[in-house]
């Protein structure tokens, strides 16, 4: 009787295993791996389940002939260890530490640099120079890294400038626009209105490029544009120039990234050194155009007006502005190659989060309710639209992602699964 009722035991967890592992399967068909075949085994085993079992490896096996999967399993009394689950748990507690410092820096930095960029452009109303400034101040920083060889210079050709160039263009005029909205209005409602930039992605994807979205993205434009509107509607100190820039950056930002995406295809330049390039070909783009616009004699007279009502704590201020947003741009692209873009997009979105409300906080921008609605409105807005924006991508990065580390998929065959593995099962990285 006690055998029998170990068979079945045995049966029953086997049944469950191979259900299992075929619901899986079906989800995560990609060509980097090999069709899955599982096959029944008919024999019973006299193996005692007074000790749960536990899985120490899950091997494809069979290169001349039909794959299959192979179990090695151990009662927990022998206290094998499970090297392939403790390793798995050490690198995904290690990523999450490493993305989480990447966002705290890129906030941080990006928090910072938005504050002494405002201050710099109160004393000092030139926005052209001191978007040039900006690019001027990271190149230098990459030129001095790439000869100190603290940072591995970039192995480049023509054809990578050339194809760079569009991107630079975007670039430039985004920066420029951007950084001509903060001059004119607060910052806080510049980055309302830059909270936008999705709605600006879509129509510039179905109307030039002909790609659709699902419904849900769509919907999620709806309280994007809403938000926007009632944001700038009920803004207490509205100007028309730096709406128009706030608009204008977000425009020629969906330019850049969709140059930035066709550039960045096939190419070796990482995500530090390609920005680095990038801010060098705009600084030259935009170099003429501002001494044009402004030049060097508003400049001068500007620069002495500022240091008398500032004091020599200005010239700090244009350093901060200028180092601090070469830094959170950096981050910001070195991060594109650890996370995922869904992990990406959820994180530009609370970026612009705590800037808004620390901008708030330390200028003391005066915010009615109903204008306060509307920012939430649109950030809740950008929100829903990282969350449905491009579910093959993200259904893809999961299927890969589960079917590359995810070998080990039963803990205890007893009575229940790991809690662990069905709660990664349905998350994303």
């Amino acid at each position: 009787m006690s055998f029998s009722l170990k068979q079945s035991a045995l049966a029953a967890c086997n049944d469950v295993s191979n259900s299992v592992l075929q619901r899986r399967s079906l989800s995560c068909r990609s060509s980097i791996l090999p069709p899955l075949v599982f096959q029944n085994n008919s024999k019973r085993t006299n193996l005692s389940l007074s000790k749960p079992l536990h899985v120490s490896a899950v091997e494809i096996i069979g290169k001349d002939k039909e794959p299959v999967i192979k179990c090695r399993a151990y009662e927990a009394d022998k206290s094998e260890p499970i090297k392939a689950a403790a390793e798995e748990v050490k690198s995904e507690a290690a990523k999450r530490v490493k993305i989480g410092i990447y966002f705290a820096t890129w906030w941080a930095l990006n928090v910072v640099f938005n504050i002494y960029n405002k201050k710099v452009l109160n004393a000092y109303p030139y926005p052209w120079l001191t978007s040039t400034l900006s690019l001027a101040c990271g190149s230098l920083m990459m030129l001095i890294s790439w000869a100190t060889r603290i940072a591995e210079a970039p192995k480049t050709d023509f054809e990578f400038w050339k194809t760079l160039f569009p991107v630079a263009v975007a670039h430039t005029i985004g920066h420029v626009a951007a950084t001509v909205s903060m001059s004119k209005v607060a910052v806080s409602f510049t980055h309302i209105i830059k909270s936008g930039e999705p709605a600006f992605s879509v129509l510039v994807s179905s109307l030039l490029l002909g790609e659709s979205f699902p419904p849900a993205v769509y919907l999620s434009l709806v309280p994007i544009i809403g938000g926007c509107a009632l944001a700038a509607l009920t803004e207490l100190n509205f100007n028309m120039t730096g709406f128009m820039g706030a608009m204008i950056s977000n425009l020629a930002f969906v330019f850049r990234n969709i140059f930035s995406k066709k550039g960045m295809k096939g190419n070796s330049v990482s995500g530090m050194n390609y920005y680095a390039c990038l801010s060098m070909l705009s600084l030259v783009i935009l170099t003429p155009f501002a001494i044009a616009v402004e030049g060097p004699q508003m400049w001068a007279a500007g620069w002495e007006k500022a240091l008398s009502q500032i004091g020599p704590q200005f010239i700090w201020w244009v350093a901060a502005q200028s180092i601090f947003y070469h830094l959170y741009n950096q981050v910001s692209y070195m991060s594109l190659d650890q996370i995922s873009p869904l992990t990406f997009s959820i994180g530009n979105t609370m970026k612009r989060i705590s800037v808004i409300v620390s901008s708030i906080i330390i200028f003391h921008t005066p915010v009615q309710p109903v204008n306060a609605v509307g920012a939430a409105i649109a950030i809740l807005g950008t929100f829903l639209y990282s969350q449905v924006s491009d579910p093959v991508i993200h259904e893809q990065t999961l299927c890969i992602s589960d079917c590359q580390t995810r070998r080990t998929v039963i803990d205890s065959p007893t009575r229940y699964m790991n809690k662990h593995y069905f709660s990664r099962l349905f998350t994303n990285d």
